[in-house]
């Protein structure tokens, strides 16, 4: 069964350039060891007229936007060797002293995928 890790996070708008730049290297590490598909989504379109909105949920500030990621597996057993490898490889990197979000306020889950596998 198919197993998606899902991030919601908020990011400053002024920050966004050098947070796709990060997400890239990110898609990289991840699909070298063997993720499945790797996607990030700006957002768009977040004041609908239904439900909670992203922007509420993520108690945006002003100038902030939401990003929307999440990594495909082919199962959780498998998320869970990739990202092994994944974290051993961005510790011997290093974190970047200026993370262009708020970790605080990442929302993060694994999930199985039941519709679309």
């Amino acid at each position: 069964m198919r197993y998606v890790d899902g991030y919601v996070l908020p990011v400053p708008k002024k920050k966004l350039k050098a947070y796709v730049r990060m997400a890239q290297m990110g898609e990289e590490v991840w699909r070298k060891h063997g993720a499945l598909d790797y996607k990030e989504c700006i957002g768009d379109d977040l004041n609908t007229k239904w439900g909670s909105t992203f922007s509420r949920m993520m108690k945006l500030k002003p100038g902030e936007t939401v990003v929307f990621s999440y990594v495909v597996f082919k199962s959780r057993a498998h998320r869970d060797r990739v990202n092994a490898k994944v974290m051993k490889e961005m510790a011997k990197a290093g974190m970047p002293k200026d993370m262009p979000f708020d970790a605080k306020r990442m929302v993060y889950g694994g999930f199985k995928v039941s519709v679309g596998a």
